[in-house]
């Protein structure tokens, strides 16, 4: 456990995941219908990257040696019913086989389908610590997307935890961020949500989450639906694991998109 969490999160405690496993309820989304040609320049400034058992297998390259967040709740889809309907879609065989280093699923907290959902969870847990494979909650919305407020995502993140949660996955809010942070006794990285209008409005939102105690975040349409993606994961990392304000990682940005760094 301790071993998979330690490739998962970097020696100076912090961490930048990219996922592309949007597809498994969204289908092929933009800049991510071919997965593999999308991350292969990515990789080498992620830190994990989370996607499905059906892209790892048929996109990646087995060679790769960057840690994978294996996502393993599913079951519905952007045209169905209601996102918050899922099940669990992968084995623990299937898991250990796949040589994770994490697994993640969703729970959607207040919502018809919440006690599904954190039993699922507790399921998980159970199955995974038996093999020292960490899990990782992620508190999912839904549509709902009002719903991304402290008191609430405070809620999704202490239950996650205490059903025995490694990490937590959580949305950033821009008041009382830091309560979030306080009430989770595990690490929390930051979800990055719906592509935002400018580069330097994702920079402050990581930069203020890092400051207010989030480990690092799990940013996926941000970066790779960037047009200039690898200047995007560049410049987050920059947050991450070295310090950079956001007005340095905007400069950093422009520097690589420019081809001068």
């Amino acid at each position: 456990m301790k071993n998979r969490l330690a490739q998962l999160i970097q020696k100076d405690g912090k961490a930048l995941f990219l996922p592309i496993d949007h597809g498994y309820f969204q289908g092929p989304t933009h800049k991510l219908e071919k997965p593999g040609e999308t991350i292969k320049p990515l990789l080498p400034y992620a830190d994990a990257i989370m996607l499905t058992r059906g892209v790892l297998r048929n996109c990646v390259d087995p060679a790769n040696t960057k840690p994978v967040i294996l996502r393993v709740s599913g079951g519905t889809s952007v045209v169905g019913e209601d996102l918050a309907n899922e099940g669990l879609t992968t084995s623990i065989t299937e898991i250990v086989r796949l040589n994770a280093s994490a697994v993640s699923m969703s729970v959607f907290v207040g919502s018809k389908y919440e006690h599904q959902s954190l039993i699922n969870l507790t399921k998980l847990v159970d199955e995974c610590e038996d093999y020292g494979v960490p899990v990782m909650a992620v508190t999912a919305v839904g549509k709902e997307l009002e719903k991304r407020e402290a008191r609430y995502l405070a809620l999704c993140c202490r239950i996650a935890a205490e059903l025995g949660a490694r990490v937590v996955k959580t949305y950033y809010c821009p008041e009382k961020f830091h309560k979030v942070v306080e009430g989770c006794p595990v690490p929390v990285v930051i979800a990055g949500g719906p592509k935002v209008d400018s580069e330097l409005e994702v920079f402050e939102f990581v930069y203020d989450g890092m400051q207010k105690g989030a480990i690092g975040v799990n940013l996926g349409r941000n970066v790779w639906q960037s047009e200039y993606p690898v200047a995007m994961i560049r410049a987050i990392r920059a947050i991450i694991h070295e310090n950079y304000a956001p007005k340095e990682a905007q400069d950093l940005f422009e520097q690589v998109k420019a081809g001068k760094a």
